[in-house]
């Protein structure tokens, strides 16, 4: 439909087919195939078709016109068909179809999760969502990097953090029990106690040790049981790893590639963005003014791709935030001191009040960080980074990896990982290591971001939420 709306209407011989949107006055049809959000208009002579097909031409049918393409009389559109045939595929019953032509609620259309993307607002978000995974490949493709398939099911927690969906063959009615009375994971399929990934980070720090510049993306689960806007029991995960290269690098690259991301999606989907922009400008006028966004969407995406991000570490970024005026005036919720980890509102003051572009943190307390990060010579801090956007926040996070064995030995004793865990990843250190870094980013937080969607369960086609597993 994209093509046919920007060919030259001269009287053309064309067929479309897709789903009505609209049938008014039994005539003119608005049709939508999903590859724009705008809609092509049939128009209909109803007294060449019977009156038993005009009335199974309903919201929701799938059929095909075949007519001239001409100039469109009509405002708003600069052709339209003058039917001469429509063909009727499936029915849609106007009486039961729940998605009619009027404003439906988020969370109603979460519970229609099958049709849903058939809405202007889902068909917008799912093709953004395709054109960023396409920028993601290209970007990371002619820059040399490699694609690392990780796997989904693993022996080992590359967090630390436990909250893992368990993989089991085992007769849950009635489990197999050692001797000492827990679960015998010798008597299950992989012999051992099995889990489905939180990352495929330690895995693709192994290929980048063979192959330099690599890259993962796919799919990654947390057991955690949390119902908030930007939490997902199934997501999508970016995962690139360098070798010979330290913090520094690592910054240059998530700066380049989020910048390349955001102007991808500026220069090829301009028709969806402006239609995702007029629909967040209304909802925000439902706002208080205090809860506003300062910028609109198109604003905050040119708000990245025109700005230099602003580095500095975090010692310095709790000094800033102390000496603030929301701090004195105690705006903030959240206490400001240092070894706390930075809250939402003081990542958005750094962005959006103090800075006013985006910002990279580095050199964070070891103390919440994960045991893979390089620790920094005052033996207090990692060679980490946030990075940090408007109006969300985090983005993305990553670090240098640690690459000395003796210093990785003692942060898994620090933080109870046990060594047999990740004996693989340890031996890495022992054989041809050297420094390295890599970053991690949530596809459905990226795509949040470029949408404007305020929930992470409306940017993935179905989510998976504690309770909520359809589909």
């Amino acid at each position: 439909m994209r093509e046919l709306m920007a060919t030259e209407p001269t009287g053309q011989e064309v067929q479309i087919s897709g789903w009505v949107r609209t049938f008014r006055s039994n005539r003119f049809i608005a049709l939508s195939d999903g590859s724009s959000i705008k809609t092509i208009q049939g128009v209909v002579d109803f007294e060449k078709h019977e009156e038993s097909l005009l009335r199974r031409i309903t919201t929701g049918a799938a059929i095909t016109l075949t007519g001239k393409l001409v100039e469109s009389e009509g405002k708003g559109q600069k052709s339209e068909i003058q039917v001469s045939n429509v063909e009727i595929h499936g029915d849609s019953d106007p009486d039961e179809y729940p998605l009619q032509p009027k404003k439906h609620s988020l969370e109603f259309l979460r519970e229609k999760a099958h049709l849903r993307i058939r809405t202007n607002t889902f068909g917008a978000v799912f093709r953004i969502r395709h054109a960023l995974s396409f920028a993601i490949h290209n970007y990371f493709n002619s820059r040399g990097f490699y694609n690392i398939h990780s796997p989904i099911i693993t022996g080992s927690d590359a967090e630390g953090a436990g909250e893992m969906f368990r993989v089991t063959t085992l007769n849950l009615d009635g489990v197999p029990k050692t001797e000492a009375g827990e679960v015998d994971t010798a008597e299950d399929f992989f012999g051992k106690e099995t889990n489905l990934t939180v990352s495929g980070q330690l895995e693709a720090e192994l290929a980048a040790l063979a192959l330099s510049k690599v890259y993962t993306f796919g799919p990654t689960f947390r057991a955690e049981n949390s119902n908030t806007s930007r939490h997902l029991a199934e997501f999508w995960m970016i995962e690139p790893e360098i070798a010979f290269a330290d913090l520094a690098d690592n910054m240059d690259l998530v700066e380049d590639f989020l910048q390349y991301c955001v102007k991808y999606v500026l220069e090829h989907c301009e028709d969806d963005l402006e239609f995702l922009a007029q629909r967040e400008a209304r909802e925000e006028k439902s706002k208080p003014q205090n809860e506003r966004q300062e910028l609109g969407l198109v604003e905050r995406l040119q708000f990245i791709t025109e700005n230099q991000f602003e580095r500095l570490t975090y010692t310095d970024a709790i000094e800033i935030l102390r000496n603030s005026k929301p701090f004195k005036k105690k705006k903030f919720k959240f206490p400001v001191e240092w070894g706390t980890d930075l809250q939402s509102e003081h990542e958005r003051y750094l962005v959006e009040k103090h800075f006013k572009k985006p910002v990279i943190i580095t050199d964070y307390p070891a103390s919440f960080k994960a045991f893979y990060m390089r620790l920094n010579d005052d033996m207090k801090t990692v060679a980490a980074m946030d990075v940090l956007f408007p109006g969300v926040g985090e983005i993305t996070g990553g670090s240098q990896r640690e690459e000395r064995l003796d210093v990785l030995k003692r942060r898994c004793q620090e933080m109870n990982i046990p060594e047999e865990h990740v004996w693989w990843y340890m031996e890495t250190r022992k054989f041809g290591t050297c420094k390295h870094a890599g970053f991690g980013l949530g596809f459905e937080r990226l795509v949040m971001f470029t949408t404007g969607m305020t929930n992470i369960r409306d940017v993935i086609p179905f989510p998976r939420t504690p309770l909520n597993c359809e589909f």
